[in-house]
């Protein structure tokens, strides 16, 4: 296959650790063709089809250089034979308008995967009101009133911003209700912007479990993010340390009636957040641990996305 990875600058990857770059390693390995565009190089004009400005790259093994650009050209999406679209968040108006320029490709025959549709469908911190029986006690709202009637009802609470990422803006209200009132303020702009509440789960201390559902199948290990010192984000980008470890029975479970559902909604690939046996997001847009799980527990996930994508390659033909 030839695939097109529309994603962040090659330059800016973080090989130790990218799972796109573990994405792109595993693709060629397996003998398919790679090249890569970001977002604002795709271009559609009325009577033709979506194009892009795309780099045609060959892994070269050297991390200090890691990638030839053989060829820079102007190509149809259609053209390639699948587009994973692996922009990281936040999903602003530039990434829901990129969605859409996808979809349009998908009309003219591309396959792309996440679906354009269901990236738009899914919002990270919403898309687990579809699966209340597994989420802690959770509230969605604008209202200041509402979330303070939150607290006082489960005393230890998480508040964040539906549109964060790597555990940007994300705060802890005890029981006493310290600067309750000043992060309500920080966080919903005078009721202009929704926020997520959540209750406060102890098993925190034991990790954010990040748990990748490919092609509907839980990968067997998952990375438990643990929070270190004072912190309570388990995310790698605050800090957290990330520790590999075999995905267990309950989040099997989990991660299957999951999948079973997104799926066939078109989603390849989902990362569960799972803190004790709770869901506190699902995550579509770029699941990300790739390298932490296969670094420690040795199972390569790269190798195991590139297996579903030539599967749903394969379907989809």
């Amino acid at each position: 296959m030839h695939i097109l990875f529309v994603a962040d600058p090659l330059e800016s990857f973080k090989i130790y650790k990218d799972s796109t770059f573990a994405m792109m390693r595993s693709a060629q390995a397996r003998g398919h063709r790679i090249s890569a565009c970001e977002p604002q190089d795709m271009h559609w004009i009325s009577g033709e089809k979506v194009t892009a400005r795309v780099r045609d790259i060959l892994l070269t093994g050297n991390e200090s250089a890691w990638f030839d650009e053989t060829q820079n050209r102007r190509a149809e999406l259609a053209s390639f034979d699948a587009i994973v679209m692996r922009k990281d968040p936040p999903f602003d108006s530039e990434y829901f308008y990129s969605t859409h320029l996808l979809e349009q490709a998908e009309r003219e025959g591309a396959k792309v995967f996440n679906k354009p549709a269901s990236l738009r469908d899914h919002p990270e911190k919403l898309a687990v009101m579809e699966f209340a029986q597994y989420t802690p006690p959770t509230l969605v709202t604008r209202s200041a009133q509402d979330i303070r009637d939150f607290h006082a009802k489960h005393q230890d609470i998480i508040l964040k911003p539906l549109d964060g990422m790597g555990g940007m803006g994300i705060f802890r209200v005890g029981p006493d209700g310290m600067n309750l009132g000043s992060i309500i303020e920080t966080l919903n702009l005078g009721g202009a912007q929704s926020v997520m509440v959540q209750k406060y789960l102890p098993e925190i201390v034991k990790g954010d479990k990040r748990v990748l559902i490919i092609g509907s199948q839980p990968v067997p290990y998952c990375l438990a993010r643990i929070p270190q010192g004072n912190e309570v984000r388990g995310n790698l980008a605050a800090g957290g340390k990330g520790v590999a470890q075999p995905l267990e029975a309950e989040d099997r479970a989990i991660a299957e009636q999951v999948g079973a559902k997104l799926a066939p909604r078109g989603l390849l690939l989902i990362g569960l957040d799972i803190i004790g046996h709770s869901i506190t997001e699902i995550n579509v847009t770029s699941p990300t641990c790739f390298q932490e799980i296969e670094q420690q527990a040795g199972f390569k996930v790269g190798d195991m996305f590139v297996e579903a994508l030539e599967k749903a390659v394969a379907g989809a033909a």
